[in-house]
């Protein structure tokens, strides 16, 4: 489960099937077997309504590379169907909230990796989601913009936005997260907050709770 306002951090080693759980949660592919349920509905009964609910950030920028920032922001409002008033007014109100005003007229490609990630959070967000899923939203990024981005991500969170942070760092994880979610192989190993997870592994970090957990051999039989 996923509870409603809440930060859920996706780990594991690559291959672990962090990203393609976040691209099922983004209907980007249904899932070979099981469910989704939302709102105590399968996602799949009314699939353009969930769609409606949630926002979602891929790991690699998709910006319209014609477009300039502020028309990639219109794109997004507009491709929902949203009040052309109120798509400019969420506009002005993203900008501002991610200090977009300098490059409002830029395109993406003379953006840095930090600015393409605003807008990229800000263009998830333009249908004010329920759900944000951020997939590895700080890889590759210099740690001052890391901790930038996790201060907007702490902001959604206080706003009752969900997010499901899919991440490679530990550290981040570590401080974002009200729960984790490890995953290996495609299944979900466990599911607990960092500080019981600390407490049951007798470590002073989630790093070495989740090498130990890598260490462990599956159970047989």
């Amino acid at each position: 489960d996923i509870y409603r306002g809440e930060i859920i951090s996706l780990l594991g080693v690559n291959g672990a099937g962090k990203t393609t759980l976040s691209a099922i949660l983004a209907t980007l592919h249904p899932p070979t077997e099981g469910d989704v349920i939302f709102n105590e509905r399968s996602i799949y009964d009314d699939i353009n309504t969930y769609r409606r609910h949630i926002g979602y950030c891929p790991q690699k920028p998709n910006l319209f590379q014609d477009l300039t920032v502020e028309q990639n922001l219109l794109f997004a409002g507009r491709y929902f169907n949203l009040p052309e008033d109120q798509v400019k007014k969420r506009v002005q109100d993203l900008v501002q909230k991610y200090d977009l005003g300098q490059y409002i007229n830029s395109k993406p490609g003379m953006l840095s990796g930090g600015y393409k990630q605003r807008v990229l959070i800000a263009r998830s967000l333009m249908h004010n989601p329920k759900l944000l899923i951020l997939d590895e939203p700080t890889v590759g990024l210099d740690p001052h913009i890391r901790h930038h981005l996790w201060e907007n991500i702490r902001n959604l969170k206080k706003e009752g936005v969900t997010i499901v942070l899919t991440t490679h760092y530990l550290d981040e994880a570590e401080v974002l997260s009200d729960r984790i979610c490890i995953l290996d192989r495609g299944v979900i190993k466990l599911i607990d907050t960092p500080e019981n997870l600390k407490t049951a592994y007798q470590k002073s970090r989630l790093e070495d709770v989740f090498l130990k957990l890598m260490e462990e051999e599956p159970e047989q039989g």
